[in-house]
């Protein structure tokens, strides 16, 4: 399992589209991945479970994988919600 704590610099945060998009990245892995925030934690592979954490800009989440893939989608998530 890992674990890792980023910060969401989208400008939108993990609103509507980019919030799309995230759930389908997290979708191409197989490792099992989780949304932590507030003490409340999602299926970051449900799009109705990331909504519902309402993410915005600035604040932190944590990102946990538990697979084969794990290193590599807790990598490319972090990169996601820098970049995009």
């Amino acid at each position: 399992m890992k674990e890792q704590t980023i910060t969401i610099d989208l400008n939108t945060g993990l609103q509507a589209r980019p919030a799309a998009q995230f759930v389908q990245l997290a979708n191409r892995f197989s490792s099992d991945v989780f949304i932590e925030k507030d003490s409340k934690r999602i299926n970051a592979k449900s799009i109705m479970g990331l909504m519902s954490l309402a993410v915005g800009q600035g604040e932190e989440i944590k990102l946990i994988a538990d697979g084969h893939d794990e290193e590599r989608v807790i990598d490319e998530l972090s990169e996601f919600v820098k970049e995009s």
